[in-house]
């Protein structure tokens, strides 16, 4: 079967939609490198990250996670993770409990001390159960991201993550690709700082810069 012209310029654009959305995460490379640091000077203080998403963010959770805890690069330091969507026995008696909004605030309360960090993931920033864990998380006096799609929604506009980082797309398999480059690099930077740490007293858990770095 040959290749038409329509076919060519359809896969050009599915290629330019992720183009897009990946270079747009350009103009947010501030913030991620301060994500980044702030998340080593945690790691470094004995923190661990705490990671939480449901259906496809809870697989990313996971991926997540065990990219911290074992590290694909020989040589890269193993850092303290943990998924919070891999017990789905804790998941669904919480779930049954208190309701599918509590799954993840009710592990963080019981899994958090005050130097750890707490990731969240939601494609389109809708999801209840992802924003009551970063709340929690904020109260407990952890560092807080969150990783959406699309406008961002509710999660976005929370102040119950320190850093956001929003995909420009509302194509759900693009915010998904984009999502696993994103934390890629997360990976790749935190490393970085955690290797190469700034002067005496440069940073401390705590030392996030809120609002400002959203």
């Amino acid at each position: 079967m040959s290749v038409t012209s329509t076919m060519q310029v359809a896969v050009s654009e599915a290629f330019a939609r992720r183009d897009r959305a990946a270079r747009a995460l350009v103009e947010d490379s501030g913030r991620i490198a301060r994500a980044c640091q702030d998340m080593a000077v945690r790691f470094r203080h004995g923190g661990k990250l705490i990671v939480f998403g449901n259906g496809g963010g809870g697989t990313d959770a996971a991926h997540i996670a065990v990219e911290f805890m074992h590290p694909v690069l020989v040589g890269k330091r193993a850092l303290p993770a943990i998924a919070l969507s891999n017990d789905a026995a804790t998941v669904s008696g919480v779930g049954n409990r208190e309701g599918l909004a509590e799954t993840f605030a009710h592990q963080v309360h019981r899994w958090a001390d005050p130097a750890d960090m707490a990731l969240g993931i939601s494609r389109d920033g809708r999801c209840e159960n992802v924003l009551r864990g970063l709340e929690m998380a904020k109260a407990l006096g952890l560092f807080t991201f969150a990783l959406t799609g699309g406008d961002g929604g509710p999660l976005a506009r929370s102040p119950a993550a320190d850093h956001v980082l929003t995909v420009a797309s509302d194509d759900p398999a693009v915010v998904k690709e984009i999502h696993v480059t994103a934390y890629h690099v997360l990976w790749e930077l935190v490393h970085v700082f955690y290797e190469q740490p700034g002067p005496p007293g440069a940073g401390t858990p705590g030392g996030t810069s809120g609002e400002a770095a959203r």
